[in-house]
């Protein structure tokens, strides 16, 4: 089967201004996929170019093996997405909503009917069938898009910041859901702010900055790159800061209080323990802080912001593009 996305040399541009700059990504097929940046990196341009609402200046997408462009069809039904922006039809009641969704899609009637009910019942919302969109809280607002982009069952769902300005309940409960979604086999693409929501959810992400892809990792593997910081307490009190070996990237001291900074704390405290051992000092006190990955994240994004800078490429800017948002459809 070939890969859920799949992008080469990427690029989008509006004007002068570069929102995707030769961009290379895959996503297999069952993943949980996420993708991070700060605003203008170009996570939307991205989600549009696959969903067909913005068209690419070069390069490749495609979906499940369809081009987005000369295959469109067949991309856009492999895709639910629930985007960011309420943008639902406030006429109808929200049932009917679900029904025309997935009637744009080709589904019989009598079908669309029941997916319509189903995908209410699993967002937790069935009770509020016969109700217009504006007579729903925020919170089914945001359950309503998510069902909408289930209708069709799609392949892969695309999830555009989908807890953003939602109550902590709520977000826990959209993160069991969509979790159950890919236990079942849908591929899921997240876009997120919350570095705790990619954290939980994310088998792998993907960190965009000014159109590039700075990394992809899993973030187990985004959080080995990271300096921990070894905290001890010795006797005695060093006169001058004990000398460590060329693990130890930084040593800091505060009376009888040393901080370390290494690549990895677990693996190389018991060799530090037994340096200062030998040196005399016995320690009464120690914690290992582990880098976060929101640490990480700012620490690669800032890395690339040099980078771009310095190369005196920094065209995209995703909060400068002009705002293509899906349609009712």
């Amino acid at each position: 089967m070939p890969p859920a996305i799949e992008t080469n040399d990427l690029v989008k541009e509006y004007g002068e201004l570069r929102a995707l700059s030769g961009l290379d990504l895959t996503v297999e097929e069952g993943e949980f996929f996420g993708l991070l940046g700060p605003n203008g990196a170009g996570k939307t341009t991205f989600i549009n170019i696959l969903v067909g609402l913005v068209r690419k200046t070069g390069g490749e997408a495609h979906v499940f093996g369809h081009d987005v462009e000369s295959e469109y069809q067949q991309a856009r039904d492999a895709i639910g997405i629930a985007p960011q922006e309420f943008n639902v039809d406030r006429f109808f009641p929200i049932r009917e909503v679900l029904m025309h969704k997935a009637g744009y899609h080709g589904i019989p009637t009598e079908v669309a009917a029941e997916r319509a009910d189903d995908a209410l019942r699993r967002v937790g919302i069935y009770d509020k069938r016969n109700e217009r969109f504006d007579w729903l809280s925020g919170g089914m607002k945001r359950r309503l898009l998510l069902a909408r982009a289930l209708v069709t069952e799609p392949d892969l769902l695309i999830l555009d910041e989908p807890t953003a300005g939602v109550d902590v309940q709520l977000r826990h409960d959209l993160w069991e859901l969509v979790t159950e979604l890919n236990e079942e086999g849908t591929t899921i693409l997240l876009t997120t702010h919350y570095i705790e929501e990619a954290e939980r959810l994310c088998d792998r992400v993907a960190i965009l900055n000014e159109g590039r892809k700075v990394t992809v990792a899993t973030p187990d593997e985004l959080k080995t790159r990271g300096t921990d910081t070894v905290s001890l307490t010795v006797e005695p009190t060093p006169e001058t800061t004990p000398a460590l070996g060329p693990y130890a990237h930084e040593i800091s001291q505060s009376g009888d209080r040393l901080e370390v900074k290494v690549d990895n704390g677990s693996r190389i405290t018991p060799q530090m323990l037994n340096d200062l051992e030998a040196a005399g000092y016995a320690i009464t006190d120690l914690e290992i802080t582990r880098t976060s990955l929101e640490e990480i994240f700012v620490d690669l994004t800032r890395q690339a912001d040099r980078t771009v800078t310095r190369s005196g490429e920094s065209e995209s800017a995703e909060s400068t593009e002009p705002r293509e948002q899906e349609g009712v459809v």
